[in-house]
């Protein structure tokens, strides 16, 4: 009886404990690939820090999610399936419980429609590097999941508002100004909130860390992860050289790092060493005042929310057809035309299909959530799953599973400008996968 005692002691000890596994793998790019982020053909110049795919796996009582963090503007969806398929069969976890996110940088690999018009061996060279990605973020889960160990999970929210601005205004003239330039006279107001959460849950040997902001800093033609990378090694000059940083981004498609209210340059590695530096200040103080995650169930939800297509005239693909073939090449058409452009031939391939969402929701126990939406969404749709939901700490992480390109509030639609240029799903089509971050939320809580 006393040996049954302890073997079922050992088991419920083993049981009632979190394990955690964190891993990173090396994701960039051979030399001269395609560079996304733009409407315009750049290539590869060289390599000013390396690209990750950070991975964290979180398991209890033999349940088990994945956090995947790739230092890219996006990841498509194909990539995630295959990526999600390949993790399955090596590790057991199901897709369901696989979170891929891309943190947006606009220094990595172009890897989308906007390969045009490049001369074949720069199309093979993009395309042959496409095939390994799937399998690069699968093997970064995969290791992760190896160095699953024993450990506590600490969570804690800190602000941080001096960085990041929202880039839309109402102009003098009653338009909608997108980035109309520093000191602009003709601004009449901001057209928004900010969300200064600092989200942070620090665990096996790192932190992931969540923060709604644009990542568009350094330009050029150098990969680059952009502010994260500054924000990763000024959080290991502190915390040691082994600390790992998963960063994702917020709800940040109508928020940048641009303050109009001064002349200063604001672009550049230094401008990206600055704001990572600010944001690892805040991660510090906040880790200063964590909160441990109690020991219980790992929970995962997903579901597909079907959005309606946005609406585009006979007479526009015609038009965009006539863009598209232009682009990259010198005295390309003005910005806006390229934009609708692109979002026009989108939207003709898919016939008027609707786009299937996915909105994702992972739980640890009552305490910590984070719900996955596949694009650049609004910040007001981020704000207001955090306020509806019912747990203590809700992380919303765009650019998660896919991308539908930007996905503004109903109310931006009507003011227009780029965001709204770009985007490929109708008006609402937030607000619905809104509701169902919500629902599922609301589920796993009572769970």
């Amino acid at each position: 009886m006393v040996r049954l005692a302890v073997f079922l002691g050992l088991a419920f000890s083993l049981a009632a404990q979190w394990r955690v596994g964190r891993a990173e793998v090396d994701i960039t790019p051979p030399a001269k690939m395609p560079m996304a982020g733009y409407y315009r053909i750049r290539l590869n110049e060289g390599r000013h820090d390396p690209l990750y795919a950070k991975a964290m796996v979180v398991e209890q009582a033999g349940e088990r999610v994945a956090l995947v963090a790739v230092d890219y503007v996006q990841i498509p969806r194909p990539f995630v399936e295959e990526a999600r398929r390949l993790i399955a069969a090596r590790t057991g976890i199901p897709a369901t419980h696989v979170m891929i996110s891309a943190t947006h940088s606009h220094t990595g690999p172009e890897l989308g429609a906007r390969l045009r018009n490049v001369t074949p061996e720069i199309d093979a060279l993009a395309k042959g590097f496409w095939a390994k990605i799937p399998g690069l973020i699968a093997e970064s889960v995969e290791r992760a999941n190896g160095a699953l160990a024993p450990g506590e999970i600490q969570v804690g929210v800190g602000r941080e508002d001096s960085i990041s601005f929202i880039r839309r205004f109402r102009m003098i003239d009653g338009t909608t100004g997108w980035n109309p330039g520093k000191r602009n006279p003709k601004i009449d107001r901001v057209l928004g909130t900010i969300d200064p959460d600092v989200a942070v849950v620090a665990a096996g040997g790192g932190a992931y860390v969540n923060f709604a902001l644009h990542l568009d800093t350094v330009g050029g033609a150098e990969y680059s992860a952009d502010y994260p990378y500054a924000l990763s090694r000024a959080l290991r000059e502190v915390k040691g050289p082994a600390f790992s940083t998963l960063f994702t981004i917020g709800c940040a498609g109508n928020i940048n790092h641009v303050d109009v209210s001064h002349n200063r340059p604001q672009k550049g590695h230094g401008e990206a060493a600055r704001i990572g530096t600010v944001l690892a200040a805040a991660v510090l103080k906040t880790m200063e005042r964590m909160t441990p995650v109690p020991v219980q169930a790992v929970r995962a939800s997903t579901r597909m929310v079907e959005l309606a297509p946005a609406a585009f005239g006979a007479e526009e693909v015609e038009k965009a057809r006539a863009v598209i073939e232009n682009y990259g090449r010198p005295n390309a058409n003005p910005f806006y035309e390229q934009v609708n452009a692109f979002k026009v031939m989108d939207l003709v391939e898919r016939g008027g299909k609707p786009f299937p969402a996915e909105v994702q929701v992972m739980a640890l126990g009552k305490s910590v959530a984070w719900v996955g939406l596949p694009g650049e969404i609004f910040v007001e749709h981020g704000r207001a799953i955090k306020l509806a939901s019912p747990f203590p700490v809700t992380i919303v992480a765009g650019l998660a599973n896919g991308n539908l390109s930007y996905v503004p509030d109903r109310k931006a639609y009507a003011e227009g400008a780029y965001e709204v240029i770009s985007a490929r799903v109708a008006a609402g089509g937030g607000e619905a996968m809104v509701a169902s971050a919500i629902e599922q939320l609301v589920a796993l809580f009572r769970d």
